[in-house]
């Protein structure tokens, strides 16, 4: 099966820039999108945004215009360049990987995850 390892994640202070990667492995899917998510303490996991196999991208209205999902198919990998950053970023953040051709923005519609990396955004 498919494994997903994040990486890239730290302390930034507000207004700085993150990029996280996000590598899979194993036994891919033959097509397949990929999707960004976060979790804040107490909080539910959130959409941050989506890619699909065609590069099509879909963001939550909280991050559209600061964040930006690529991939490389060659290098089955991708990132979430995140500028702009602000304290209410926070959060450990999450890959995921959907089979098939569309965006997904519900987390049920994800079918591998990764591990999570922690994103803290001081004030």
């Amino acid at each position: 099966q498919m494994q997903l390892v994040e990486s890239g994640g730290g302390l930034v202070q507000a207004g700085g820039s993150l990029k996280l990667s996000c590598v899979v492995s194993g036994r891919t899917l033959s097509m397949y999108g990929m999707g960004w998510f976060r979790q804040a303490p107490g909080k539910e996991r959130e959409f941050v945004g989506a890619i699909s196999w065609s590069e099509h991208t879909l963001y939550a209205d909280s991050v559209k215009g600061r964040f930006t999902i690529t991939r490389e198919h060659g290098k089955k990998s991708a990132a979430l360049q995140m500028d702009s950053l602000k304290p209410e970023d926070t959060a450990v953040y999450y890959c995921a990987a959907s089979a098939g051709f569309s965006l997904e923005t519900a987390a049920g519609g994800y079918d591998y995850w990764g591990q999570g990396t922690q994103v803290t955004v001081s004030s």
